[in-house]
């Protein structure tokens, strides 16, 4: 019916649905892509108009009875010309005033894809018809031909989609949000399948390989790959449903996301320093979840994701994990409770989503067992390092120790001149250096190491005196450059202020100019500036009276999460004597240090 309609008012047009109405993922109630390629459309306007203007009578003639239409609906439109709003709109016309049973019409122009959606009456069926979306029926074509090559791509897509959405990890029904959608859930199935051993799934450039010289190029990106999947040789990989499904929530429970970008053309994953291209105008827009479209490799299909739901999926995929090799997935309980796969799809609880909640750190890696109360994790963020550290970084494969050096100096800094904590190093397991600090970098210029305050250091073995830190600030920009950080780092810190009590009030006090953005904001780049400013009035109005203790001491253990598997630096932050004031203190470490350890990581 829609092919019939549109085809009256756009001669040659064409009505492609695509996604997973079509794809074989589909579900009850999915909605209806349509895609309305107007490509033969221009040609038929062009044609019609060229033939007017010069006046070819023939050309006239044989088009006449294919022109009421372009004279009615085309002569007031050049598609060419056109923005996909004006286009889109009319088409809501269209659709509104010409298809019969369709309702509550809409053209949403200003998504990232352009749309208008409307609503079947009679099955009250959703659709969204799109323009520019070629690619999108390039992709329905590529899931189709990976559903038919093995028999066990179908119920594992369902399976971990329905798990997603279960546990609010995708499917927004509210639509937007930082959620996955389906087809980036879809995508992460076939990139485990891809790395089964023997691989259950070929990459995208052997399917291109097979293609032989049969090419698709679309809006200037290789869509090419084999359509007839009989030519596809058989997987010799004969695990069952429930392996896979165990084994691909193990894969993504310790999968570094935010250092890796997975690649279905390759079947690999590979470092996000591979992709920096700061000369290109197609480059991939990286977050805590990075997935690169098969074919077009400048979108991120996870790149709506924010920290909090990247860190939320891979402790829903390690919880799901140790479920899938309980005993209570493999055999029936004697006790009538719920067991099997029909526990895995239970809704998301409320104390799940509680955001005190954080991924578990990996215990097979040899680190020390941490606590998630103690813990602070500083997630791996390439945005936050400037163009220069980002061009120096590009191929380079030791990345996550030159994030780790610039977390350590920056928490270093947080502390020592924000919050006028002092801190020295302790010797780390298994280092050479104290505190896991490496002087091999200490041949630098004489220069810039005078006047370097041998208490800021990690490497340190003589704690701050009192009389030091209090009333006194420490310098802005503490000189740490002579010291490189590695492996595992411990500091003693010295906690002489309750900085944390009505720092908000004073911030307020110090920042109140109505043409300032809120202080309190990570968009604002003078934020260190004025928490150091913050802290020293705090310390003003305490009087700077020189203590002869602090008021309690912690211990920082600092370290990179998996070493090469993963990109986070954790903290564990344990207290030294027992306090009340501990608790709130961590807490107010919780949100302060991870914000401000970023800043500065973009300022330096």
């Amino acid at each position: 019916l829609m092919q019939e309609v549109f085809s009256e008012f756009f001669p040659g047009c064409k009505i492609l649905p695509f996604g997973s109405s079509v794809n074989t993922f589909d579900v009850r109630g999915c909605d209806m892509d349509l895609f309305l390629d107007l490509e033969n459309t221009k040609t038929f306007q062009a044609t019609a108009t060229e033939a007017k203007t010069e006046g070819v009578q023939g050309a006239e003639s044989d088009i006449q009875s294919d022109t009421r239409s372009e004279d009615s609906i085309l002569s007031d439109i050049d598609l060419e010309t056109s923005t996909p709003a004006e286009i889109l709109e009319l088409v809501a016309t269209v659709l509104q005033k010409c298809v019969p049973g369709v309702h509550k019409v809409q053209a949403v122009t200003t998504a990232r894809l352009p749309v208008v959606k409307f609503i079947h009456k009679e099955s009250g069926l959703q659709g969204d018809i799109s323009i520019n979306n070629r690619l999108a029926v390039r992709n329905t074509k590529f899931l189709q031909l990976c559903s038919s090559v093995d028999q066990r791509v179908r119920p594992l897509v369902y399976a971990v989609r329905h798990w997603a959405k279960q546990k609010q990890l995708a499917g927004n029904p509210f639509g937007g949000g930082p959620l996955l959608n389906n087809y980036a859930v879809t995508l992460l199935v076939v990139f485990f399948l891809q790395n089964r051993t023997p691989a259950i799934l070929p990459t995208v450039n052997h399917l291109k390989e097979l293609a032989g010289e049969d090419h698709c190029i679309i809006d200037g990106w290789d869509c090419t790959f084999l359509n007839d999947p009989s030519k596809v040789d058989a997987s010799e990989n004969s695990e069952s449903l429930c392996v896979l499904l165990a084994d691909f929530f193990k894969l993504y429970a310790q999968f570094d996301f935010a250092g890796t970008v997975i690649s279905l053309r390759e079947g690999k994953a590979r470092p996000v320093t591979e992709f920096i291209k700061p000369d290109s105008h197609r480059h991939l827009k990286f977050g805590p979840i990075n997935i690169q479209d098969p074919f077009e490799l400048s979108h991120n299909v996870a790149g709506n994701i924010n920290e909090r739901s990247g860190q939320r999926f891979k402790r829903q995929s390690d919880e799901a994990f140790k479920y899938c090799r309980s005993l209570q997935f493999q055999r029936k309980s004697n006790k009538g409770k719920m067991w099997g796969i029909v526990r895995l799809f239970q809704p998301l609880s409320s104390a799940d989503c509680s955001p005190a909640s954080s991924p578990a750190v990996d215990q097979g890696q040899g680190k020390e067992s941490t606590c998630s109360e103690n813990v602070l994790t500083i997630p791996f963020k390439l945005s936050a390092l400037s163009e220069q550290t980002r061009k120096s970084l590009h191929g380079s494969l030791d990345f996550r120790e030159v994030w780790f050096d610039k977390v350590c100096h920056a928490v270093l800094y947080v502390m020592e001149s924000v919050l006028k904590c002092s801190c020295f190093g302790q010797s780390g397991e298994g280092d050479d250096t104290a505190g896991g600090a490496d002087r091999s970098l200490d041949a630098v210029d004489e220069k810039e190491d005078e006047g370097f305050e041998e208490e800021i250091c990690s490497g340190s073995k003589r704690p701050c005196e009192a009389e030091e830190l209090a009333g006194t600030s420490a310098p802005k920009k503490p000189r740490l450059g002579g010291l490189r950080y590695q492996g595992e780092v411990r500091w003693h810190c010295s906690v002489w202020n309750k900085v944390w009590v009505g720092r908000r009030k004073m911030r307020r006090q110090l920042y109140r100019s109505p043409n300032k953005a809120d202080a309190e904001t990570s968009d604002n780049p003078g934020v260190l500036d004025l928490e150091e400013k913050v802290t020293d009035a705090m310390l003003r109005q305490e009087g700077n009276e020189a203590k002869p203790s602090p008021l309690f001491e912690v211990q920082f253990v600092v370290f990179l999460v998996g070493g090469n598997g993963d990109t986070r630096t954790v903290i564990r932050v344990t207290p030294l004597q027992q306090t009340a004031l501990f608790p709130e203190f961590f807490h107010f470490l919780q949100l302060f240090v991870p914000k401000m350890t970023e800043k500065y990581i973009e300022r330096s």
